[in-house]
């Protein structure tokens, strides 16, 4: 019987070593870092799993064509925005959730404009009578807290930082 067990052992930690290095193959990078300009965008995929979204570059993008988003979310502190050319090969990666990307964002701007220049946010919410929607986006800061964009009609109406509710041990608030 101990004979048993210890081969059990032996067979359920071969699995596991099996099944971790299976699924280390299988992940994706975290970040575009490792990416030389001129990758393809079926190479970047390859090395970042599917984008997020897709989205046109924002104006005064250069020669931009094309934007894929990887949002490393939901509670993730990052977004990569990676443009391509019309050939669909890589000119440039940047981590866009970061306080100089939020104090552009500027009333009027409409919902894509916002979408191509931060991507998806953490956490959409209804708020008021007015019909106002709150976008949350979280990213690397020393405090605890979160950029909000205040929309309505689709339309930026204003900006600001908030405590995280993750932070305040609540998780992201759903009925404010």
């Amino acid at each position: 019987m101990v004979r048993d067990a210890a081969y059990l052992r032996r067979v359920q930690r071969s699995l596991a070593i099996f099944a971790f290095g299976t699924l280390l193959g299988a992940c994706h990078s975290y970040s575009p870092q490792s990416l030389a300009p001129g990758a393809s965008m079926t190479q970047v995929q390859a090395q970042m799993g599917p984008a997020t979204a897709s989205h046109s570059p924002p104006a005064g993008q250069g020669q931009a064509a094309s934007r894929l988003e990887f949002a490393r979310g939901p509670l993730g502190k990052h977004t990569y925005m990676l443009d391509f050319d019309a050939q669909g090969r890589l000119l440039a990666w940047e981590q866009v959730l970061t306080e100089p990307r939020f104090f552009k964002v500027a009333p009027d701007w409409r919902e894509a404009e916002v979408r191509a220049w931060l991507g998806t946010p953490s956490n959409v919410r209804s708020v008021g009578w007015r019909g106002e929607t709150v976008w949350s986006y979280r990213y690397e800061s020393p405090f605890c807290v979160w950029f909000e964009i205040s929309l309505i009609n689709a339309s930026v109406v204003g900006t600001g930082n908030g405590p995280d509710p993750l932070c305040e041990g609540r998780g992201d608030r759903k009925d404010d």
